[in-house]
């Protein structure tokens, strides 16, 4: 048994049973990779894959039983290239975050500038994406820490930790009848939010879940001409007239939005919490620590060290920690 096979069973389930993906993904061929997967049922004495001729089709059930074993072997072994990094090279390595494009954009500028400041020969990676896109990246090792505020909490196999809550504000022209409203003293309500047009985040992006609970809990039906995981894009298309915009309150910078307006919404959306995750199991690098402590310094190693512990002796389904 050697790692080879190993990392030939967990490809080939990543790449859907496409065994020439998992050969360019290895750098192999595909009959390097057929004869690793079957020396590995030999030594286990049962086939892990179903098979169609020639083809894979999916995994039997003592394969669904071998490939979470499969992918705790190869997760420790990468624990003990990072303790040894660690220890050899305490201040130098690669660091990768995965965040949503709020979080990237908005949320994260200060924690890289601090971070960078004391460890310079860190290198960070930042890979934006959706939030299902960011649990795979920990899920699958491409990322060490992800940032997010939808599903990082329900992803099985993550440890989600709370970072901070926020809410959401309109954005509209400066002019708009809303602005001059809202000048006016009159208090916003969703009825007359639900007269205008609406522009606002993809579904499962930046607590949209939130703003569709809130109109139909008052049986209203919003009218959301674009839809769109940017809130750049979104403020852009406010600009145009094109509609009132509902987006993150960290995503409005008076300094910058200067033809845009900010109305307060708090009073009309739950608010959202921003989670950072991480892989369960996984090993992290001490100058990982400190990134997080710079992101959100109430969560000091301590605390992530012992939700972590906790995680590994937990259930098999997303763990959320209060702080």
């Amino acid at each position: 048994m050697n790692f080879q096979q190993l990392r030939s069973v967990r490809e080939t389930v990543r790449r859907g049973f496409n065994l020439t993906e998992v050969a360019q993904a290895l750098h192999t061929s595909q009959p390097g990779v057929s004869r690793q997967i079957r020396e590995l049922e030999t030594e286990l004495g049962v086939e892990i894959f179903v098979r169609a001729g020639k083809r894979l089709t999916g995994l039997t059930p003592p394969g669904e039983v071998v490939l979470p074993i499969v992918e705790r072997m190869l997760m420790e072994a990468d624990n003990l290239r990072r303790a040894g990094q660690d220890f050899a090279a305490q201040d130098r390595g690669l660091l990768v975050i995965a965040a949503t494009h709020s979080q990237a954009r908005y949320a994260l500028p200060p924690a890289v500038r601090d971070f960078r400041a004391t460890h310079p020969q860190v290198v960070l990676q930042m890979h934006q994406g959706s939030p299902q896109q960011v649990a795979q990246m920990l899920l699958s090792g491409e990322a060490d820490i992800g940032i997010a505020t939808e599903m990082l909490a329900e992803t099985e196999g993550l440890v989600a930790l709370p970072c901070y809550s926020w809410t959401h504000v309109v954005v509209v022209p400066s002019g708009h009848v809303l602005a001059q409203e809202a000048d006016q003293g009159r208090t916003l309500t969703l009825r007359r939010l639900a007269d205008f047009p609406l522009i606002t985040y993809e579904g499962g992006y930046t607590g949209r879940s939130h703003i569709d609970e809130a109109f139909a809990r008052h049986g209203l039906k919003p009218d959301v001409v674009l839809a769109a995981m940017d809130a750049d894009v979104i403020k852009t298309y406010v600009e145009l007239g094109m509609g009132v915009g509902l987006v993150a309150s960290i995503a409005h910078d008076e300094t910058r939005d200067l033809g845009l307006r900010a109305i307060d919404a708090r009073h009309l959306f739950a608010a959202s919490m921003t989670r950072l995750a991480l892989r369960r199991g996984i090993y992290l690098r001490r100058y990982a620590y400190e990134f997080i402590r710079c992101f959100a310094p109430p969560l000091t190693p301590e605390l992530v060290e012992r939700a972590m512990r906790e995680a590994a002796g937990g259930e098999d389904e997303g763990d959320d920690f209060a702080l």
